[in-house]
């Protein structure tokens, strides 16, 4: 691989990480604004019965395996392994 091709593959993987974090931000942005509208709903209708929570703690959950996904470098299929996978087929095609 040539330095050119280095840098352009790095800035790709830096692009893509960018872009990563800019959706896990989008996706906790739509997680309070909802949840909160979601709050105030419960509590003007039916402030008794208390149901907004469920919805908050299932989201939450997929909230999280966003974060760990964006945040954590090598999770179970973080970045390092997508990198090794594709590795590993680049391999199996230059050997056909």
């Amino acid at each position: 691989m040539q330095d050119g091709d280095s840098d352009s593959a790095s800035y790709d993987r830096a692009l893509r990480q960018v872009k990563e974090i800019k959706d896990f931000y989008g996706h906790l942005a739509v997680y309070i604004i909802i949840n909160t509208m979601l709050f105030l709903i419960n509590w003007f209708t039916t402030p008794g019965a208390w149901w907004f929570y469920w919805v908050a703690i299932f989201w939450g959950i997929g909230l999280l395996v966003h974060a760990y996904s964006t945040f954590v470098e090598e999770g179970l299929f973080g970045r390092g392994w997508e990198e090794r996978k594709v590795r590993e087929i680049m391999e199996k095609e230059k050997k056909r």
